[in-house]
């Protein structure tokens, strides 16, 4: 089954839903070399051109000599059945059925936080990610975040700088990291921390991919911290992402004359934790991990 839902993952046309919809009919998805495309197409209720397309690339893809490349470039396939899976991610809902990993893919079930914030943080922006990020990679923290320019990328930097691990997760496959200014920085992750997608390496940033990819920054975490965003912005779909997984949001307050903290002021309006130090994010997450084991 592993093997059919990275073939999946590789197939034009093909989204979550649509492989939710396979496993519906067959959780063995043993039935898909031998589908034929009109019952690919009463399964997935696509139209028939798109499902020509998936028909021909489950015929033709060739799963086996891709996964050799893989393996000889250090890119790890880890599907939902895997018990290397992170076991927070997992339980969102809408996991993604395949991880693509370059690095060390035991991060993945570390105790992690992701910081994410605006792509032009002011010097408040700038300061207030480093006062944050040395504590929490000092008491043990994975930093994870998206690789974006601003305080996405500055984050993973503190993260390494002060001797911790990071996990950038994109929104398109290895071979096309975008932002390009971030690729030497994504080598810096892939050597020594943890690159991580969903989509394969093939893929190309599209602006689409960007918000979905804001789940799995939220789903690996047991927090999300929000240092500057617009109002309408990635950041803030993040906290909302983290919000519906019932993961804790925390928001870093700014003046009330800044655009760029329009988006954090009004998370705090909407209950997320108003976050001064490093302690009241650890403090709060502890108190939160406690409760569960306890209930």
């Amino acid at each position: 089954m592993r093997e059919k839902l990275i073939l999946l993952s590789h197939c034009r046309r093909i989204g979550w839903k649509s492989i939710l919809k396979l496993l519906q009919y067959d959780s063995s998805l043993s039935f898909l070399r031998e589908a034929s495309p009109a019952l690919l197409q009463t399964i997935l209720q696509l139209p028939s051109s798109s499902t020509e397309i998936v028909y021909k690339d489950l015929q033709t893809i060739p799963i086996q000599d891709i996964l050799k490349k893989y393996s000889a470039q250090n890119i790890r396939c880890i599907t939902i059945t895997d018990p290397e899976y992170p076991a927070l991610l997992k339980n969102i809902y809408d996991p993604p059925w395949v991880l693509y990993t370059k690095g060390d893919h035991r991060l993945l079930n570390n105790k992690s936080v992701s910081i994410v914030g605006t792509r032009t943080p002011t010097s408040y922006g700038i300061k207030a990610t480093k006062v944050l990020c040395k504590p929490l990679v000092e008491e043990g923290w994975t930093i994870v975040s998206g690789l974006a320019k601003g305080v996405d990328a500055l984050a993973h930097k503190e993260a390494i700088l002060h001797g911790g691990k990071t996990v950038a997760v994109l929104g398109s496959g290895f071979y096309n990291i975008y932002p390009k200014e971030n690729c030497y920085l994504a080598s810096d992750i892939a050597n020594d921390h943890l690159l991580l997608s969903e989509y394969n390496p093939f893929i190309k940033p599209h602006l689409a991919h960007f918000p979905l990819r804001n789940r799995i920054i939220s789903g690996l975490s047991f927090g999300t911290i929000v240092i500057q965003a617009k109002e309408r912005s990635g950041s803030f779909i993040t906290a909302d992402q983290a919000l519906s997984q019932g993961r804790e949001v925390f928001a870093v307050p700014g003046s009330i004359f800044e655009e760029c903290s329009k988006g954090t002021n009004k998370l705090i309006q909407l209950g997320a934790k108003l976050v001064c130090s490093a302690k009241d994010i650890t403090s709060e997450i502890h108190f939160q991990v406690k409760n569960e084991q306890e209930v």
